[in-house]
């Protein structure tokens, strides 16, 4: 006998915060836009490497904010019937191309940096540190309205992580004034730029490799595999689990599959109504997992299943 589970409500679940997430997005892509408008013309008016650097970046981020925005709108579509989970995953595929764009800008800075390294030019330092002060503002903001901690989605975390570098970058331009007031070398400005592009990488990496876990359907990182074997093996009535699955479907959104192996059936027995009510609450309350399905077996079933 079969016992499938699904909340039905699961969606509705999701919608209130990815509703919340995307008033937040709306407001960082327009001050980012502001930021990423002034760094542009303060970048040109100083020459700064630093400031040119951050508005490009800034402009991805506007691109990667669009395209969140426009995940997040599509995922909370219901599910239908060729789509049994909904579009959740798109927000998965947004975070993977951020990732990648952000991968890219800081390749493109490493570059020009080189190229300054080699060929340096004066720099009009007063208005680069003014405007990198203005930037650095506008970032702190944008981080504020982004930050979702380790229950935010995805996209969410991906654009925290733009506007991080973008923070980042602002702090190494007035670093960067501040040096080069003080020793006349402009090539800091250039050694910065390749500063700011290594911890982009770093970010963008861990970010994509969040990604391709996700679309890989591996087990979340928060969980221990063995652990909910265990639990789940422990439960009174239950002879066996086999064929566990653990996955992420999106960001928060865990589900769970397996086959449980009773120890008896009929009178004196525990009904798979309860053993599957233990199930779900030890997998709600203890491991956050709430998208289960479960199918219950005998212990002869099993053996004939292995057989064949």
């Amino acid at each position: 006998m079969a016992h499938p589970h699904g909340d039905g409500h699961y969606h509705h679940h999701h919608e209130r915060p990815r509703a919340g997430e995307q008033r937040r997005l709306v407001l960082t892509l327009a001050i980012t836009v502001v930021g990423m408008v002034v760094e542009a013309v303060g970048g040109w008016v100083t020459n700064s490497l630093s400031l040119l650097s951050d508005a490009a970046h800034m402009l991805a981020d506007v691109g990667a904010i669009a395209l969140s925005l426009f995940a997040l709108g599509i995922a909370v579509r219901p599910a239908d019937a060729r789509r049994t989970y909904g579009y959740y995953r798109l927000e998965i595929l947004a975070a993977l191309a951020n990732g990648a764009v952000l991968i890219a800008m800081a390749i493109g800075i490493a570059i020009e940096a080189w190229q300054r390294l080699k060929h340096p030019e004066p720099i009009h330092l007063r208005t680069m540190a003014a405007v990198a002060l203005f930037g650095l503002l506008i970032n702190g903001l944008g981080l504020w309205l982004t930050h979702g901690g380790k229950h935010g989605s995805m996209n969410l975390r991906s654009t925290y992580l733009h506007i991080a570098g973008d923070f980042v970058n602002s702090v190494g331009v007035l670093v960067s004034a501040a040096l080069i007031a003080w020793t006349g070398k402009p090539q800091i400005d250039a050694v910065v730029g390749f500063l700011i592009a290594g911890t982009i990488v770093w970010g963008a990496f861990r970010l994509c490799r969040e990604a391709v876990d996700v679309l890989l359907e591996g087990v979340p990182p928060h969980l221990d595999f063995s652990e909910v074997f265990d639990c789940l093996g422990r439960l009174p009535g239950v002879e066996a689990v086999h064929d566990l699955h653990v996955w992420t479907i999106t960001s928060g959104m865990v589900a769970l599959s397996c086959h449980i192996v009773v120890t008896c059936e009929g009178p004196g027995c525990r009904s798979h109504d309860e053993i599957l009510q233990d199930a779900r609450e030890i997998l709600k309350d203890r491991f956050r997992i709430e998208h289960t399905t479960i199918q219950f077996e005998s212990d002869q079933y099993r053996h004939e299943e292995m057989v064949h």
